[in-house]
């Protein structure tokens, strides 16, 4: 039996909570580890001081417009390379592959050096203080030139996700997040480059990322078969790789599009705000993560069994994931509420007025955490069967569609309050909104 009938057999037959806990535990890791590294550049920043940490904040919503292409480029690509799979048709699976991760490296590359030649406008556009704004450039400028290594990582990963190579994913996000902690203080601190310091062992981490990933399929480790010459002629190749990654497009481009807005409401007040304000934000991602880990590990386990015409397997890997997530976002939840004082007080403790605002914040987003799970499952499950439209929907929802509004409203009735509770009451509202999704889900399922 080849390599890749094994895996069609082990996506399409192994015991479905079995599978999709073997695929989610490394998706998971990898994601900490990601969320790690940030928000150990976040606490070795902020002993600089609140304005750096300032910095930290406002250049995540840049990392989060990167995010937005490698995410739309890889899990438009992964969509469709897992159902090719489960329909066991290779050649197309590798010609989307191949096609995405010259996409990303093109896209990279552009966003590179518009984000050069723009960076201190930017900045200033992203939410900067005067006084932040010059951490924010620094920072930043390590950000932009490791663009092409950032995009190319995120698509290598979706697309070994998608055959079921999770572990080899994770090697390649591991060894760069684990480099960069360790590096990060010894720049910082050690050789006196500051904020600088912070950039540089990120763009390194990034970089080595990148190399481990495109070694696995340049040594062909992986199901997919890489070749340039592979590489999709047709326009329309191209087309559906981007349509089918509108969803992710739209989930990541709004999370920069509400970090911009919540670091220019902060930068109305003070630096103090911004600063509490961008450690939640790194906290919650943390959190996030752990969900969207999970799901991508259902994920390929949904395109496989839904273009292999298994609908028994489809419901029950939803349920499973539904279930198994609620409850540990809910756990996570409770424990994050219960220690929010010291999760802010590590990194913003010099600072009283930052700690207390952050406080306050990231208690109010605990009480939204355990819907997370729901909003995320519909939808990825709607995206993974080829579904952009509706899934562009419910990824406009949570930072967009409710939280634009909210986030304009709510400062404006209840001061610094209103910048806290933006985010948690769009997410309350997007879970409800998903749930006719949901509902409809089980319809289509039984009828297909």
């Amino acid at each position: 039996m080849t390599e890749h009938n094994e895996q069609y057999v082990r996506m399409t037959r192994e015991p479905v909570a079995k599978l999709i806990l073997s695929l989610s535990a490394p998706t998971i890791l990898s994601m900490l580890v990601t969320s790690i590294y940030n928000i150990a550049d976040t606490y070795f920043v902020s002993k600089i001081g609140t304005s750096a940490s300032g910095a930290i904040g406002v250049v995540l919503a840049v990392m989060a417009m990167l995010q937005a292409v490698g995410f739309t480029i890889g899990m438009g690509g992964a969509s469709q390379v897992s159902i090719f799979l489960g329909e066991e048709k290779q050649e197309q699976a590798d010609e989307y592959a191949v096609s995405a991760i010259v996409m990303s490296v093109v896209f990279g590359v552009v966003f590179m050096i518009a984000g050069l030649w723009w960076k201190a406008p930017l900045m200033k556009l992203l939410g900067s203080t005067p006084t932040i704004l010059p951490y924010a450039i620094t920072y930043s400028t390590y950000i932009f030139i490791a663009s092409p290594f950032m995009c190319t990582s995120f698509v290598l990963n979706n697309l070994l996700r998608a055959e079921g190579k999770a572990k080899l994913a994770m090697i390649g996000i591991l060894s760069g997040g684990v480099l960069n902690v360790f590096l990060a203080p010894v720049l910082i601190f050690g050789c006196s480059l500051g904020i600088a310091g912070a950039g540089i062992s990120t763009a390194v981490g990034q970089g080595i990322s990148c190399g481990i990933l495109l070694y696995w399929f340049l040594a062909k480790k992986t199901t997919i078969a890489f070749s340039l010459g592979k590489l999709a002629k047709r326009p329309k190749t191209y087309i559906e790789i981007l349509k089918n990654g509108i969803p992710s497009f739209f989930r990541q481009g709004l999370a920069s599009v509400a970090t911009v807005l919540v670091n220019q409401e902060a930068a109305e007040y003070s630096d103090a705000v911004v600063a509490g304000m961008s450690i939640v934000n790194r906290i919650f991602l943390f959190l996030f993560s752990i969900a969207i880990g999970f799901v991508q590990g259902y994920n390929p386990v949904v395109g496989y069994n839904y273009g292999a015409e298994k609908k028994r397997r489809v419901k029950k890997a939803f349920v499973f994931t539904f279930w198994v997530g609620t409850i540990g976002m809910s756990i996570l939840g409770v424990g994050t509420y219960l220690f929010a004082e010291d999760m802010i007080n590590w990194f913003l403790g010099q600072d009283r007025e930052a700690v207390a605002i952050g406080t306050d914040a990231l208690r109010y987003q605990c009480f939204a955490l355990p819907l997370i799970t729901i909003t995320v499952l519909c939808n990825m499950t709607y995206q993974a069967m080829g579904r952009p439209f509706s899934s562009t929907f419910m990824a406009s929802c949570r930072q967009g569609i409710f939280f634009l509004p909210a986030i304009y409203l709510l400062p404006r009735m209840f001061g610094v309050r209103g910048i806290e509770l933006a985010q948690p009451v769009a997410d309350i509202v997007t879970a409800l909104c998903c749930l006719p999704f949901l509902f409809y889900f089980f319809k289509l399922i039984k009828r297909r």
